[in-house]
């Protein structure tokens, strides 16, 4: 590399800088730092380009950096770096565009923030009519539907839940009646935790804890299987064959969540009423006062209604486990996201239609 002649003057009390020869790019930066230390205190500049033979735009910025208002400039005698040398001072001296306005980042925050929700709300609703009239299209055409698929969700969802079931259920018949028993025997009530705890499992904590159940085990694994189909393309390799994903990987799935989530629910509420059976003769009560208590107060109309809430937990937690995988992104943590995003999204759920099946029984008087 070679750097252009350079040298530094003190004649008359100013400072004289001249540069001969090219003037580029590799010569400005060997001479950058030499050319502004040598500049540095002098009063007055004389900066002499005459013999400046070519200049690009790094060796023009050298130029102007050394310069200050009132140095005498000796401009390149050559045409072509002084043309060069006039393009940077104009480029230097073009009006520059305004910066953007920044906006009030709070509102700016809030109203992104709406508009997302609004957004994600929109294509949760606009999942749920597809998902809606596909079902109603197979009312006609019932024989349409995977009903092997459906079969193999019913094995995976409910029968391997079983066992699972039967110990939580049996564990919570167990705790409600220890916990039942303190207060009651105060007034002299033990005789009453039978109808106590069969009420609260048949219509509400059977079918809730089954569903929280399925959300955990089904509901993610929805979730998962279909994230990875979509990760991987199968999804979209179903629409390029003319197969509707809906119709082939949701309903399925839905149709089998809702059928056995009614099953899961009865197997709770049977496994917790012999958990308080078993307390209730820990207690001194027999088997035969426990029945007739249970079918003094209890009525048809609470195990339907706790199994038509069944019902209703099974459908929305089948279709947010499918719209979660189905709308899983890309990327590593695709799936482990919608796996999450279906438990939350199903707990949620079953928590808001519980609310509103309690308002509605009320209502009705049941």
């Amino acid at each position: 590399m070679s750097a252009a002649p350079f040298r530094a003057e003190v004649t008359g009390g100013r400072l004289r800088l001249t540069f001969t020869g090219p003037l580029r790019a590799e010569q400005a930066a060997a001479l950058w730092r030499a050319a502004h230390r040598a500049r540095r205190g002098a009063s007055a500049l004389v900066l002499d380009a005459a013999e400046v033979t070519a200049l690009d735009s790094a060796g023009a910025a050298l130029l102007v950096s050394l310069a200050e208002e009132g140095a005498e400039w000796i401009e390149p005698r050559a045409e072509t770096p002084r043309a060069a040398l006039a393009r940077f001072r104009q480029g230097l001296g073009a009006s520059r565009a305004a910066p953007p306005r920044k906006s009030f980042r709070p509102i700016s925050a809030v109203g992104g923030a709406v508009l997302g929700a609004l957004a994600q709300w929109r294509e949760k609703l606009a999942f749920l009519g597809e998902t809606t009239l596909a079902g109603l299209a197979l009312l006609a055409r019932p024989w349409a539907l995977r009903w092997t698929e459906v079969q193999r969700h019913l094995d995976e969802a409910g029968t391997r839940a079983v066992p699972l079931c039967v110990l939580l259920g049996t564990l919570v018949g167990v705790i409600l009646a220890f916990q039942s028993s303190i207060p009651m025997r105060k007034f002299g009530a033990e005789i009453f935790i039978p109808q106590l705890v069969g009420i609260s499992l048949t219509r509400e904590l059977g079918p809730l804890l089954g569903a929280v159940i399925l959300a955990g085990r089904t509901g993610s694994a929805y979730a998962a299987e279909l994230g990875t189909m979509r990760v991987n393309e199968e999804v979209n390799a179903l629409r390029v064959m003319g197969l509707d994903p809906v119709a082939w990987l949701v309903l399925p799935r839905v149709v089998a969540a809702m059928l056995v989530m009614p099953v899961i629910a009865l197997v709770m509420s049977l496994t917790g009423l012999i958990g308080m059976a078993i307390v209730m003769t820990m207690l001194g009560f027999p088997p035969p006062a426990v029945i007739a208590q249970l079918a003094q107060w209890m009525e048809l109309g609470d195990v339907a209604g706790g199994l038509g809430k069944a019902a209703a937990f099974g459908l929305a937690v089948g279709y947010i486990g499918c719209h979660a995988g189905l709308s899983a992104g890309n990327g590593p943590r695709a799936v482990g996201d919608a796996a999450t995003a279906a438990v939350v999204g199903g707990i949620i759920a079953l928590v808001v239609l519980d609310g509103i099946f309690a308002v509605l029984f009320f209502r009705l008087g049941w």
